[in-house]
């Protein structure tokens, strides 16, 4: 896997700090393009992009979730959603259909296709995150992921 430290360290020394939490902004910028990556270039090889991957990943661990909960979760709107989870229906990733109790509301499922892309869009991901955390160790990995949980706490 390659390094983007580096890449990411010329990018910080070439912007100016405007306040004392700018340095912890652009990790999270930088963390965030790092840690995806490779996994955008293998969705992108598979004619998808991040929005793709973000509802491909909820689904996965949500069978049959309404579309009004997925809306939720993952923090759009209808419109918004409309484009990319029309394109994995279309391409057979997802299938769609009607709730028996709710005819108005329709369930999102992966197929096959749909968990193989996810698993391997988010297996890309996992291994920069298992390689981080046995950069930082135990007690790096728990700082972060408490830090994670109180930024997530905003939503």
């Amino acid at each position: 896997m390659a390094k983007t430290s580096q890449a990411a360290g010329l990018h910080r020394a070439s912007l100016a700090k405007l306040h004392e939490l700018d340095a912890a902004l652009e990790l999270m910028y930088y963390g965030w393009r790092g840690m995806t990556l490779e996994a955008d270039a293998y969705l992108a090889k598979q004619g998808l992009s991040r929005p793709h991957h973000r509802i491909l990943y909820v689904v996965a661990r949500r069978p049959d979730i309404a579309i009004g909960a997925l809306i939720e979760i993952l923090g759009i709107s209808k419109q918004a959603l409309n484009r990319p989870l029309n394109l994995l229906v279309e391409r057979k990733l997802l299938t769609s259909k009607r709730a028996p109790e709710q005819h108005r509301s329709k369930l999102l499922r992966l197929t096959e296709a749909g968990r193989r892309i996810e698993q391997r869009a988010s297996d890309h991901e996992r291994q920069v995150l298992r390689e981080a955390f046995e950069r930082v160790g135990a007690s790096g990995a728990a700082g972060w992921i408490g830090v994670m949980e109180a930024i997530a706490d905003n939503n």
